[in-house]
């Protein structure tokens, strides 16, 4: 259990617990930022660091954990699908998603979670929107477009197309929706027209194009006007507005960032460690420790 100590928020002591990230590389991180001033904020005697892990060293990394008695830790890449081989228990939507991002070591037993769907899922809550009965098309077939497929048809999404380049991998995820979940899931390649976007509600990027280098790019035609309001997101956070989103406001449309997504699942990761629900309204707070 994580020891709650009032005082002098920043003093690492013999009771002081340890969290941290493991992944390669992990110089550029923002869950420092976040945990650290989130443990802070509710007066949680830890700290959060981050290991620079390679794959070979993985496995002793995760025996260090608890050697250590590391109380929790976040997984980022390229570790999230081979973590799992080495963890004790997996969430259920973990184990669909084929991969964890997130471990909380409960009296040595290391259990794996996956909060990256989580984190987009609550992102568009907290800004009104509903997923129960819409129709999501999600761009890419990766393993965020994975965690996040599976987290909308946990909330009950009525429909879901997977568009990708590649048929296979999006076919892969409609074969898990389809195995465990009620709503209806079809694949389709990445050629989008007006009238596919007029027939969804929720758009969302999940593919690399919006971040440097490819600042300039975007996964649709980006001459498309729309006529109908959806609610259009990328996963990508930096830049904050890509052109993606740029395109989406000279629709008129409404817009998601990515980087809502980042800090949601590390609040949701949050959450699962300390048993403390963060306020949602110390988001702004946290989203200029770095943006």
């Amino acid at each position: 259990m994580y020891n709650v100590t009032i005082g002098d928020d920043n003093m690492i002591n013999g009771s002081t617990k340890l969290a941290c990230l493991i992944g390669q590389p992990v110089e550029h991180s923002f869950s420092p930022n976040i945990h650290n001033c989130l443990f802070e904020k509710y007066n949680i005697n830890s700290k959060y660091m981050c290991f620079d892990v390679d794959k070979d060293s993985l496995k002793d990394a995760i025996m260090a954990i608890k050697a250590l008695k590391i109380n929790a830790a976040n997984v980022t890449i390229p570790h999230k699908v081979d973590i799992m081989n080495y963890l004790d228990d997996i969430d259920t939507n973990a184990r669909l998603i084929g991969a964890v991002n997130t471990i909380k070591n409960d009296n040595g037993k290391l259990i794996g979670y996956n909060t990256d769907g989580i984190g987009f899922v609550n992102s568009v809550l907290d800004k009104g929107y509903e997923i129960k009965d819409k129709k999501v098309m999600i761009l890419g077939a990766g393993g965020a477009a994975r965690s996040i497929a599976v987290e909308i048809a946990s909330n009950n999404a009525k429909f879901i197309e997977i568009r990708n380049r590649s048929i296979d991998k999006a076919q892969n995820i409609t074969n898990t929706i389809k195995e465990n979940f009620k709503s209806i899931v079809k694949t389709g390649d990445i050629s989008i027209s007006k009238e596919d976007l007029e027939n969804i509600d929720i758009l969302i990027n999940t593919t690399s194009l919006g971040m440097s280098p490819d600042v300039d790019k975007l996964p649709i035609d980006k001459t498309i006007k729309l006529d109908k309001e959806i609610l259009v997101c990328d996963i990508v956070y930096n830049p904050k507005e890509t052109r993606f989103l740029k395109w989406a406001k000279e629709n008129n449309l409404d817009t998601l960032g990515g980087i809502d997504m980042l800090i949601n699942q590390a609040l949701e990761a949050f959450y699962i460690w300390t048993g403390v629900r963060p306020d949602r309204e110390y988001l702004s707070q946290v989203e200029e420790l770095r943006f």
